[in-house]
């Protein structure tokens, strides 16, 4: 963590944006780069970012457009997403039946335990107590 820190404070924030620039553009990665994730990277703030170092803003909106318009990723990206749309769907779908076969049985059981309690209400009525010693004798 030291040697980061050192290496931080050895380039100045101009250089960690452009080395984080061309990190951004080289990664595989299918999302679109943020000036977030830029700074984050960088170690700089974004008000610095916008205020200070236009040049690499420039330069991260012109890489943005190039990621936007290159259609495989794009393409990559919506599917992604579809297949996820569709397995939360499935998800979704089998949520509410477990909701409704519990409800079902919540329902069987409570109208069971109400006939079971007028049951042994209704024998407690009927039956007379009796009396029992408890003398051994």
């Amino acid at each position: 963590m030291a040697r980061a820190t050192a290496d931080l404070a050895a380039r100045t924030p101009a250089q960690r944006l452009r080395d984080a620039l061309q990190e951004l553009a080289s990664s595989d990665d299918a999302e679109v780069p943020s000036a977030t994730a830029l700074c984050e990277l960088a170690g700089v703030s974004r008000n610095a970012l916008y205020r200070y170092h236009t040049d690499v803003l420039h330069e991260l909106h012109k890489l943005q457009h190039r990621r936007h318009r290159n259609p495989a990723r794009t393409d990559q990206t919506v599917q992604r997403l579809r297949d996820e749309n569709a397995e939360l769907q499935s998800r979704v779908t089998k949520l509410a039946a477990l909701v409704d076969h519990y409800f079902a049985a919540w329902q069987e059981t409570s109208s069971l335990l109400r006939r079971r309690e007028r049951e042994i209400a209704d024998l407690r009525r009927n039956v007379k107590p009796k009396l029992v010693s408890l003398r051994n004798g």
